[in-house]
């Protein structure tokens, strides 16, 4: 994929140790930071099941990936119905083990539920889909990469219009802590805190002058792309990332820390 104005390069990833044909879930893999690591996990050589409660976009996600002679297939799945996500981890073992994990899917920082119902859906829905996960190859689960976000992480999280989405990422980092220490790294249990992305969810926002003004306080002086985190996620999950156990890992272009 070559860089466009809301999309960056794309990278084969296969060099980081990963063993062409293993199986690596990807939730949210629809659109924005999902689709762009089932994308980079498939070139990387991975067979992807990718997940969504969107139907026609996963299935546009893994066309693409068939499309470029990568192996991947689609389930619909809305991860906070636990019957849902039973169901899907047994269609997706069909196909073998899946030695990888990424926890993407969540509502948008707006969704207008009430509180503790969103604070389940986002952070309850990791917990879900990682538990029955490992009920099902704990012997040969090899890493989980869950994400979260520098709100409520490194910022305030102020900006966002739902008090539940920073709460809800503070909440996955500690619960990726306490999987990377639980689990003797088995598997290795790692987050990604995403600053402002361009995704379909992000990009209707960045006309707002208040993310105007966030965006000109990026060291690097711009919005992240999609694939951007992708890369960061495949590291963070390939046998190249070995000994990192219970990171949470910034991309924001040095936003946290500016």
């Amino acid at each position: 994929m070559a860089g466009d104005d809301n999309h960056g390069p794309l990278y084969d990833m296969s060099a980081l140790g990963f063993v062409p044909g293993e199986v690596a879930t990807v939730t949210g893999a629809g659109s924005g930071i999902g689709k762009a690591t089932a994308l980079a996990a498939a070139k990387s050589g991975l067979a992807v099941a990718a997940w969504d409660i969107v139907t026609e976009t996963v299935e546009a996600t893994v066309a693409e990936i068939v499309a470029n002679g990568g192996k991947a297939f689609a389930i619909t799945v809305d991860v906070a119905d636990s019957a849902q996500v039973a169901n899907a981890w047994n269609a997706t073992i069909r196909l073998g083990d899946c030695r990888y994990l990424v926890n993407n899917a969540g509502p948008p920082s707006n969704d207008d539920r009430p509180f503790v119902e969103n604070v389940g859906r986002a952070l309850g829905s990791v917990e879900c889909v990682t538990s029955a996960w490992l009920e099902r190859v704990s012997d040969s689960a090899a890493s989980v990469v869950s994400l979260a976000s520098v709100a409520g992480n490194f910022q305030g999280g102020g900006q966002t219009i739902s008090p539940f989405y920073p709460a809800s990422k503070t909440g996955i980092a500690g619960y990726t802590r306490w999987l990377a220490t639980k689990c003797g790294g088995r598997p290795r249990a790692n987050a990604v805190a995403p600053g402002m992305t361009l995704t379909p969810r992000t990009i209707p926002f960045m006309q707002n002058p208040a993310i105007s003004e966030n965006v000109a306080r990026v060291p690097l002086g711009r919005t992240g792309y999609p694939e951007e985190l992708a890369a960061a996620i495949l590291f963070l999950l390939s046998p190249a990332a070995s000994y990192i156990n219970g990171v949470l890992l910034p991309v924001d272009g040095g936003w946290a820390v500016a």
